[in-house]
């Protein structure tokens, strides 16, 4: 199971678009409401979350996804489900995705630390001890994926289903979307 977390304030496009993306490999893909089902993205789309953080296991978990946006990403931070899930991923060696501004929660975690990764722009100080990739927009470092923000969500939902499925699945699903 792959596991979207959303919270108040998440970036729409970065969360959805990957979850499309990733049931359109067939993978199962669970989004997950912070303080309840009903969560309002940062620019006021509410979305009906598939289960609130109370009621969510770790069982069967296969990678975890962290949509960014303002206040989403400090929200997700703030969540203690989050912090459990993302432990339960880094001791089983499990991708850890995260776009935007959210890769600053792994920074403040340092799990980044030694690792390439990106963020959107203004948020690399945040990545302690991250080798930042000036110019890239989506970075894979082990079993760390991060990207810059909404312009690249997709990219970054094809490199997921690289990791989890295969790059000629997802360059499959690519061509059918016409990207």
């Amino acid at each position: 199971m792959v596991v979207v977390f959303l919270a108040d304030g998440f970036e729409e496009i970065e969360a959805l678009s990957v979850v499309d993306i990733l049931r359109r490999a067939e993978l199962s893909v669970v989004t997950v409401g912070i303080g309840g089902k009903t969560i309002r993205g940062s620019h006021g789309i509410i979305v009906a979350a598939d289960i609130e953080d109370i009621n969510i296991t770790d069982a069967g978990l296969e990678a975890v996804v962290l949509p960014g946006g303002i206040p989403g990403a400090f929200n997700l931070e703030n969540s203690p489900v989050v912090q459990h899930f993302l432990d339960v991923a880094v001791t089983q060696g499990l991708p850890i995705c995260a776009i935007c501004a959210a890769p600053l929660i792994l920074g403040h975690r340092g799990l980044l630390s030694g690792r390439k990764a990106v963020c959107y722009p203004g948020y690399e100080q945040e990545l302690e001890g991250a080798r930042i990739v000036s110019d890239g927009v989506v970075v894979e470092d082990g079993q760390y994926i991060t990207a810059k923000g909404a312009g690249v969500a997709l990219d970054f939902a094809f490199r997921i289903v690289e990791k989890l499925v295969s790059a000629e699945r997802a360059q499959s699903i690519r061509k059918s979307m016409q990207c």
